[in-house]
């Protein structure tokens, strides 16, 4: 009987392990390239979703209200708290959806960068919501539509706790406090621990970038010192990672806009890692990325362009080449915003001019609030249209920036 019991007890083990599912496969850094779960190399060609989950005010024709805290402050001013929170769920629902994953993928599109905001993942107040699980929804959402047209997602932390800028693209208060305040980086590091014990097994996410852009140049008394202390943040946001995932790549961003990566001296502390620098200017040749080859060549890592674009088509079509030539693949920013400077714009509403004008003007009591506010019905139509019009349906694909990318 036991010797029966044993045989049958094989039997089912070896059948479990034969019907077992194949391993899942990821994308993974071998030298300076990347390669896909087939193993072809990958060349990331795409797009940035900027303002769907990070608003900028330049995206919306604001100037002075140039970040989401600002904007949300100022349509709460003009519309009230409860109607702006509402609005925010309704922009979030219709400014990204399966429709625009379509369009991406039929212009050769691979690759989507999403950038977002540390507080999706907290209780803090965003966008009409203080909910810790909200960045999920959203995220999970597009990993979904990224699975079903074939492409990447990079999964990037735009605006990270304390500000990790200093300027108006992180959310922040004008400063950098990420780098001084142990608070502000435990909660960033578990915020990444958490995001990657979530998407640990989920193959369409290409990997983790780990905060953008940080520490602008306007620093200059305590330059050096910021820069010193990013590195170690990376290490420890890494290791952090790596106890929940070692599939997915870490990717890092230098300062001063991800272009300055003298401070980046340690490209051993992970085996699956890669490099992001940025581009808006400058020489559309090969020496307008020399020093990014240059480093790319030293550590034997792959080099990526996060952001590239508001410029000449000329220029970026150039820059585009470029890149192909030299193996530096791209996402350019940005996808969809108000006017021509991007893949698909989307329309001014009737009366926008008039939101515009109160995101200008000086709201700087009380007073002037009440005296500068237009009339709110008004204001609230002026932005339910604007839904309608970030609605894919509704947008309008700028062929000449599309051609300049050279998908």
């Amino acid at each position: 009987m036991k010797r029966l019991l044993w045989i049958l007890t094989t039997l089912v083990l070896l059948a479990s392990s034969c019907s077992s599912p194949e391993k899942v496969k990821f994308v993974t850094v071998q030298g300076t390239e990347l390669i896909a779960p087939d193993g072809s190399v990958l060349f990331i060609k795409g797009t940035n979703l900027g303002n769907w989950l990070n608003p900028e005010g330049y995206m919306f024709n604001f100037r002075r209200t140039n970040s989401g805290r600002l904007i949300n402050q100022m349509l709460c001013e003009m519309v009230g708290p409860d109607f702006v929170a509402e609005w925010w769920q309704l922009f979030k629902d219709n400014y990204v959806t399966i429709e625009d994953f379509e369009f991406l993928k039929s212009i050769g599109c691979n690759t989507i960068r999403i950038p977002f905001h540390y507080k999706l993942f907290t209780n803090e107040d965003y966008m009409g919501l203080n909910d810790p699980d909200e960045g999920f929804r959203r995220i999970d959402q597009a990993v979904e539509w990224a699975r079903q047209t074939g492409m990447y997602l990079i999964l990037d932390m735009h605006d990270a706790p304390g500000g990790q800028t200093g300027d108006n693209i992180d959310d922040s208060y004008g400063y950098p406090w990420l780098f001084e305040s142990e608070k502000s980086q435990e909660l960033f590091i578990s915020i990444w621990r958490r995001i990657a014990s979530h998407y640990v097994n989920e193959p369409t996410v290409l990997g983790y970038e780990l905060c953008n852009e940080p520490i602008a140049p306007y620093f200059e008394d305590n330059l050096n010192e910021l820069n010193a202390s990013l590195q170690p943040l990376y290490i420890r946001a890494t290791e952090a990672i790596r106890e929940v995932d070692r599939n997915h790549i870490v990717i890092i961003g230098a300062p001063q806009w991800n272009t300055n990566f003298e401070p980046m001296t340690d490209w051993t502390f992970d085996d699956n890692i890669m490099y992001t620098c940025h581009r808006y200017g400058g020489e559309a040749g090969v020496d307008g990325i020399k020093d990014y080859i240059e480093f790319r060549d030293k550590t034997g890592l792959p080099m990526y362009m996060g952001e590239i674009g508001h410029n000449t088509w000329e220029w970026q079509s150039t820059y585009s080449r470029v890149m192909q030539d030299n193996g530096i693949g791209y996402t350019f920013w940005p996808y969809k915003k108000l006017t021509h400077e991007c893949v698909n714009a989307f329309a001014e509403p009737e009366n926008w001019d008039k939101v515009v004008e109160f995101s200008e003007c000086d709201r700087s009591d009380f007073f002037k609030i009440r005296a500068n506010r237009p009339n709110q019905e008004e204001m609230r139509k002026a932005l339910l249209d604007l839904i309608e019009n970030i609605k894919f349906k509704n947008c309008t694909p700028i062929v000449d920036y599309i051609e300049s990318m050279n998908l």
